[in-house]
């Protein structure tokens, strides 16, 4: 049986798949950056009553499913999220005091979807989404570029 969680006045269980990507899909989600994000997303996703149930850092986008209680929009808490980790990179990464020059970390929108009863199979594709792409590549390699 699903376990729901609770508010004053309300039983839920409300997860969603989230997808989004750096600015023009730049290949930057390693090393320091991919480390420090990957605990800075369960953080700020705690800032929002939220908590980020499977997650996936590919080197050029991030998969997640997060779960959100219904009193917050997961526009609100996506937007959150994508903008403290932005800040948090240039700061703590880049070595960025202010952001002066109007330049931003992640692309705007993202892609969401809800979970519902096949959470299990969209946390099976998160853990996997990085083998999936890397087989992808390959066969890319050998295709025929006049088709």
């Amino acid at each position: 049986m699903k376990k729901f969680q609770s508010l004053s006045h309300t039983k839920w269980d409300c997860k969603y798949h989230i997808v989004f990507i750096p600015k023009y899909r730049k290949k930057v989600l390693y090393g320091r950056i991919r480390k420090h994000l990957g605990e800075f997303f369960h953080e700020l996703a705690k800032n929002k009553e939220s908590q980020v149930v499977e997650g996936h850092i590919c080197i050029d986008h991030i998969h997640m499913c997060i779960s959100i209680p219904p009193k917050y929009a997961v526009s609100n808490v996506i937007g959150y999220i994508k903008g403290k980790s932005a800040i948090s990179i240039a700061r703590n990464l880049m070595g960025l005091k202010r952001n002066f020059t109007g330049q931003s970390f992640w692309a705007r929108g993202y892609l969401v979807s809800t979970v519902g009863l096949d959470e299990e199979m969209i946390r099976e594709y998160i853990r996997n989404q990085e083998k999936v792409d890397r087989n992808k590549d390959q066969l890319s390699i050998f295709d025929d570029p006049e088709q």
